[in-house]
């Protein structure tokens, strides 16, 4: 997928979604379907927004420089994918490891909800190739950001809101 070869997961969309998440997906969606079903539930919480958080571990006095990176990338296409109104929000949490194998930043991206995700590739593929250039370039960052950084791991996790 190209994404995964050329964004290295900033803005990657989980492919699976853990059991709770997929089910959570599918109750909303069967309720905007059939608003009809639409019944009160005793979960003490409400679903809120969708969340796809990448765990990054800077390499050794390589933080500020993949920042600089973000700042070229992640953050011209989050600006544009929420001034176009594909995401809600963006964040990049920064923090001491807590053991060498953990990460230093959490790269967040906010969706509305599991149906925002829809077609994302085609909505956002136009923007990465403004921002980011030819499927070459984008390549050639994807390489460069590989020495200045590992991905720890990614999750897609959903906002609750407790009754």
């Amino acid at each position: 997928m190209k994404f995964t070869k050329t964004f290295s997961a900033a803005i990657i969309i989980a492919v699976s979604a853990g059991a709770v998440s997929v089910c959570s997906a599918q109750s909303s969606a069967n309720a905007a379907v059939n608003p009809a079903s639409t019944t009160q539930t005793n979960a003490p919480y409400t679903e809120g927004a969708v969340w796809q958080i990448t765990m990054v571990k800077t390499k050794p006095g390589m933080g500020d420089d993949y920042l600089k990176t973000l700042a070229k990338t992640f953050k011209a296409v989050n600006d544009e994918a929420k001034k176009q109104g594909i995401i809600t929000d963006y964040k990049i949490l920064s923090g001491d490891a807590a053991t060498t194998q953990d990460f230093d930043l959490l790269l967040m991206v906010e969706y509305p909800n599991m149906a925002a995700m829809d077609g994302l590739r085609e909505k956002t593929e136009p923007i990465f190739d403004k921002v980011m250039g030819s499927e070459d370039q984008q390549r050639q960052m994807a390489v460069k950001r590989v020495e200045i950084r590992d991905i720890i791991g990614d999750k897609l996790m959903r906002e609750i809101t407790l009754k």
